[in-house]
């Protein structure tokens, strides 16, 4: 059942949708994280679910309205909006923010990770012995994930198409960082940094009437790349939602129980105190890719020294990201009461 939504909610959704697009793009952060914090997790899946058979069939019966309705659109559509955005807009201010203040930021998204543990397990029976046991198989799945090497880069189009449903699992499974699993199979950078940039320049391209990247063979290929995971990414969405959208029905506590414990193992990606290892060949020169970047190996995480300032600001953006969470907490529940006595 749709629900009716004021131009306030309609706002509020498209930022959502920039959150929640901002948040895949980040390695250790899942989009979906933000749609179960800010409240709208289950109506997405299950909308996701409308995009079967029957919608196929309104489709090419021209019932468009019927379609519109039929898959939540305007829900679906604003949540997409921003997702759009995010990928041309906040992702490059979070690619900015990352690359000049790499700790701070990772702090900001502990600390939110955390608040969203918080929010999920408040209400949860932590005391089954059933759902502690699915619990701890998520934090061992989170803590396994965590601890994988980086593979190098692949641009077959079959293998990209895969990489699409692994991709955009971030946004379904929360807790489970899609860019993240992206880094591990080695093509983060060429699926969402270089494709999507060849898009963006190709799109300013043509509004300047200018069509010579036609002859660019490195353009057209990621371009194609892109196209092959957004296609994949699509795939990914729909039958994923459809898996999460039987076992949320049938098995809702066991379900709840592996994602409190996979964001929890988890926690280890999004450790702001850490530096970046890069692989070396055997002589000790660093390792590039086909365009010339540093593979990255894994993650050295270190504690923090509390006498040095930088620390504290950490902590301070780690505090904040609790606030923002249980922000976003007391907005929903807030609008969830206005929505029951009205």
């Amino acid at each position: 059942m749709q629900q009716t939504r004021t131009l306030k909610d309609k706002i509020f959704l498209v930022l959502k949708g920039l959150a929640m697009g901002a948040a895949n793009k980040v390695p250790g952060v899942s989009g979906g994280v933000v749609a179960f914090v800010a409240g709208f997790y289950e109506e997405f899946i299950y909308s996701l679910q409308k995009v079967n058979y029957k919608a196929f069939l309104l489709l090419i019966n021209g019932r468009f309205k019927s379609l519109y309705h039929y898959v939540n659109g305007k829900f679906l559509g604003l949540l997409i909006l921003g997702m759009v955005i995010s990928y041309f807009s906040v992702s490059k201010l979070l690619d900015f923010l990352i690359e000049h203040f790499e700790l701070y930021v990772w702090s900001a998204f502990f600390g939110m990770i955390i608040g969203s543990i918080y929010y999920i397990s408040k209400d949860f029976k932590l005391k089954s012995f059933n759902n502690l046991l699915f619990i701890f198989f998520g934090i061992v799945a989170g803590v396994g994930i965590s601890l994988m090497e980086p593979a190098t880069e692949n641009d077959n189009l079959w293998f990209v198409f895969v990489c699409g449903i692994i991709g955009v699992s971030g946004m379904t499974l929360p807790g489970l960082s899609g860019s993240f699993i992206l880094i591990l199979i080695g093509n983060y950078v060429l699926l969402l940094v270089d494709s999507v940039n060849a898009l963006f320049d190709t799109l300013t391209d043509i509004a300047k009437f200018d069509f010579s990247f036609v002859d660019n063979q490195e353009r057209t290929n990621l371009l194609k790349v892109l196209t092959s995971f957004t296609l994949g990414s699509v795939v990914g969405l729909v039958t994923l939602s459809h898996a999460l959208g039987y076992v949320l029905k049938h098995y809702k506590n066991i379900t709840y129980a592996v994602i409190i414990g996979f964001i929890t193992g988890s926690l280890g990606v999004v450790w702001p105190w850490k530096e970046k290892v890069f692989k070396t060949r055997a002589n000790g020169e660093l390792l590039k890719d086909a365009n010339g970047n540093l593979v990255l190996d894994n993650y050295d995480r270190y504690l923090p020294h509390l006498t040095d300032m930088t620390t504290w600001i950490a902590i301070f953006f780690i505090i904040l990201g609790i606030l923002i969470v249980l922000g976003l907490e007391r907005y929903g529940n807030k609008n969830a009461n206005t929505n029951t006595n009205g």
